[in-house]
């Protein structure tokens, strides 16, 4: 097995020992995923007028310091972080990565599921959701629920990291297509209801889908999506990760069609295979429609997996551990039920 691709779990405890990963806490139970680590909130975040990059002259707090920061939030006891704001919270995970190692970083599958744009920014950073190799310094999420509000605590997880040794090296890529066939009951995906309520991160399986979600039929299979509008649906390909792959949901060519098609988009290795308990698993998509209202027919492609090498197989595959999508055919985020 070649010593460059994506650090498995195992050696992702031996970065927490070494101090490649500084936390204010030690990890938690299922912190350290089979390709990935769960980057946890601090206990405070902060309501920002905008997004923003510090660029390569400033760190984040520099950028704080000026008239970005509106105010400060404090998590300790949980709160509420509403739509069509953005917040800034820093993560207790700090990075000190060795020379020939880097991040990427992506929002984890329930946090893409409820629609919450999430990405995580470094200092002197000029693009988000990346950390260089020799990067030394803390992370920051950057939050905006775009259609539930979220009630959040200290130490909740909406971002996950992965690290690569060496160059990146993809095997192959392939293209997904929406399966509009119709799953349980006929339902083909489901439209996010606006003004829903609120959604707890606290909370796994508490909250009723019909408060929030309106599910969808397309008897001719086709379903127009409309502007602004947050869709989940599944593809009709079953997606299989083998022990020595991992994978990333890219963005599809624009050309394709007028929306967007993920938010969180790493799949760990052993996702959807036979001896991880995975057959059949499909990839849920994340879609939210832009300019104009666009026709999404069956079987047309909608997203693309990019597969590279894992440095070596991991201790546990995804199943293995707890795993809320293994298996997983049209499936919302773990909160509901």
């Amino acid at each position: 097995m070649s010593a460059n691709g994506i650090l498995p779990d195992t050696r992702l405890t031996a970065l927490f020992e070494s101090g490649v990963i500084t936390a204010e806490r030690p990890p938690a139970d299922g912190q350290i995923q089979p390709a990935s680590v769960d980057l946890r909130l601090g206990g405070t975040a902060y309501r920002l007028r905008a997004s923003f990059l510090p660029g390569r002259s400033r760190t984040v707090s520099e950028c704080l310091d000026s008239d970005l920061k509106m105010h400060t939030v404090d998590l300790s006891q949980g709160a509420v972080l509403e739509t069509g704001c953005v917040y800034l919270a820093p993560l207790q995970e700090r990075l000190k990565l060795p020379a020939g190692v880097t991040a990427m970083m992506n929002p984890k599958s329930s946090t893409g599921r409820i629609d919450v744009f999430t990405r995580v920014i470094t200092d002197h950073g000029e693009a988000f959701d990346r950390a260089p190799e020799g990067y030394d310094g803390p992370l920051y999420a950057e939050i905006s629920p775009c259609t539930f509000s979220i009630l959040v605590h200290e130490g909740d997880r909406l971002s996950q990291v992965r690290f690569r040794q060496g160059v990146h090296t993809p095997l192959r890529d392939i293209t997904v297509s929406v399966d509009l066939s119709g799953f349980e009951d006929g339902i083909v995906g489901y439209r996010a209801r606006r003004h829903a309520g609120l959604v707890d991160l606290s909370k796994i399986g508490a909250h009723p889908a019909a408060r929030f979600w309106e599910p969808l039929y397309a008897p001719d299979k086709r379903l127009i999506l409309d502007p602004g509008e947050f869709y989940i649906l599944a593809s009709r390909e079953a997606v299989t990760i083998g022990c020595d792959e991992a994978a990333e949901m890219a963005p599809i060519a624009t050309e394709i069609g007028e929306f967007r098609a993920h938010y969180a988009g790493f799949f760990d290795p052993g996702f959807g295979t036979d001896e991880a308990g995975g057959t059949g698993s499909r990839a849920v998509l994340e879609v939210r429609g832009h300019d104009v209202p666009f026709i999404l027919e069956h079987s047309q492609a909608i997203a693309r997996l990019v597969y590279e090498p894992m440095a070596e197989p991991p201790g546990r595959a995804y199943g293995q551990v707890s795993s809320n999508y293994q298996k997983q055919g049209l499936k919302l985020s773990k909160f509901f039920v």
